[in-house]
């Protein structure tokens, strides 16, 4: 056993009683071994009982590998590894694809894996997770003995039934609840969480956390295609109201006309076409949470109305006098500056306090730090799956020029233009996207003519932001052949709210 080995694992024993993160203990586990175990790479997995592994730390390897899910029925060595309480060594000359291969963090990326070892990790009989290491030389691990393996790995277990059981006490309200249970479950509760690593993104996850617990309003800012929503279903999930429904509100696509009933509800023979009572979006979300999208659109007559049932909690229905009882929790997202709108007199100085009691801005993506090649692997999941590729992966020179783009379309941009390349690579046939993939136009040529957006002195950013969005639009309309639904479907918007922002802006075809 290496001589190191005793100090590391007292390290890792001594972080099982403190008050770290789960993700610090995680990290600090996979340092450990590679500083006993002679590997060029190293990652542990949590199991998810869904049946996939879902990576929580790695060393030696992209970080893109952490947005992604890993089934062993797609890879032969981990589902050995799966199958097995004993350390599984895969020499040079195994057959089997290695998971890893091209993702290693080494000048010449298309060196292969040569030997690789994992071993799965057991609570109460039950599998929760699974570390393996990788090496570029031949014969790493001929001379590892099982039980320094063996040893490593039940700390490394105990850690994960550690974190385990502070999550239990922190999500089951302090009942008993078996920990291997919150084990196999909290990787299939990250599976709906916002991906990211960057410092943005955490303190992202903690102003949600703050929030969640109160009935405050809330007013989610930050640029189309940021993630607005997901933030508010992260923010209905952990609240109190969880149980109950979370009613969505497009107000920008709200018709007109009809506008006011489908958010109040109306009685019969209200207006023509009113044949029967019909409630409202309040109504629907009594007990639980209303989130009104893109709240900046609404007009000034029905801001008044919305603002009469934050105050009283009661509402009127279309054509009736009867005041009707509701306990709503607002929550409302806005790609506008609505301070600048109320110093226009667009939106009432009054309703936008009482939406903005806590607000939650969500960043771009070009400042959030790091998250470029997170994301590119959780994104290109979702292609691997859908057409069975499982060893898809990105090349290093084509995530750097990634992590080099403006992504003026955020999230939303990056997961267009990473699907037209992986989709190019799978025609090839090429298990790596390469930078010859992506679409020079669209990725890069486009991406570099909106640097005219860039102002070199001092310029209204609405106008600016105006003046993308009319690009934009032209550019999908010119691509579907001027049909607005098909534009619509193409920029993933509603229809009515893409026609209305056109007409707006000035585009009529």
């Amino acid at each position: 056993m290496p001589s190191n080995m005793d100090h590391v694992l007292l390290n890792i024993a001594l972080n099982l009683s403190s008050n770290l993160t789960s993700e610090t203990q995680y990290q600090r586990l996979i340092e450990g071994m590679s500083q006993v175990f002679p590997c060029d790479a190293s990652a542990l997995f949590i199991f998810d009982k869904e049946g996939f592994l879902k990576p929580v730390a790695v060393k030696g390897l992209s970080n893109a590998v952490l947005g992604r899910r890993f089934f062993p029925k797609s890879h032969p060595r981990l589902a050995a590894i799966v199958g097995s309480q004993r350390p599984v060594r895969f020499d040079a000359n195994s057959e089997l694809p290695d998971p890893f291969d091209g993702v290693l963090l080494t000048e010449n990326a298309s060196i292969d894996v040569h030997d690789c070892m994992g071993c799965s990790l057991y609570v109460d009989g039950q599998l929760v997770g699974v570390l393996t290491m990788d090496s570029l030389t031949i014969g790493a691990f001929d001379k590892i003995e099982p039980v320094a393996i063996e040893t490593f790995a039940a700390l490394a277990a105990a850690t994960l039934r550690n974190m385990g059981l502070v999550e239990a006490l922190k999500t089951q309200n302090h009942k008993q609840k078996s920990v291997t249970e919150t084990l196999i479950q909290q990787a299939r509760s990250l599976k709906g969480d916002m991906v990211g690593i960057s410092p943005q993104m955490q303190q992202l996850r903690t102003n949600i956390e703050t929030v969640a617990k109160s009935d405050y309003a809330v007013l989610i800012t930050g640029e189309t295609g940021t993630g607005k929503e997901l933030v508010a279903h992260r923010v209905h999930a952990q609240s109190s109201r969880s149980d109950k429904p979370m009613i969505y509100v497009n107000c920008a696509a709200l018709p007109e006309g009809l506008a006011e009933s489908e958010l109040f509800g109306h009685v019969k023979g209200a207006f023509t076409g009113a044949i029967s009572n019909r409630a409202g979006k309040f109504e629907l979300a009594d007990g639980g949470t209303l989130f009104l999208d893109e709240v900046g659109e609404l007009s000034l007559v029905l801001q008044a109305k919305l603002l009469r049932v934050i105050q009283q909690g009661e509402l009127q229905r279309v054509g009736s006098d009867k005041h009707l009882q509701v306990n709503v929790r607002i929550v409302a997202a806005t790609n506008r500056k609505l301070e600048q709108e109320v110093e226009s007199g667009q939106f009432r100085a009054d309703l936008f306090h009482r939406l903005n009691v806590f607000p939650i801005a969500v960043p771009a993506m070009r400042n959030r730090e790091g998250d470029i090649p997170v994301l590119a692997g959780f994104l290109l999941e979702k292609v691997r799956h859908q057409f069975n590729v499982p060893n898809l992966h990105i090349h290093a020179k084509a995530l750097s020029m990634l992590e080099e783009q403006p992504w003026l379309g955020n999230v939303r941009e990056l997961e267009h233009t990473l699907t037209r390349a992986a989709l190019r690579a799978i025609q090839d046939e090429s298990p790596t996207i390469f930078l010859t993939h992506f679409d020079v136009a669209a990725a890069q040529g486009d991406v570099k003519s909106t640097s005219r957006y860039f102002p070199t002195e001092s310029q209204n950013m609405r106008e600016l932001v105006e003046a993308y969005q009319h690009d934009l639009i032209s550019h999908a309309l010119r691509k579907t052949g001027g049909i607005w639904s098909k534009a619509a479907d193409f920029l993933h918007m509603d229809r009515g709210n893409l026609y209305r922002m056109g007409k707006k802006l000035g585009i009529h075809r």
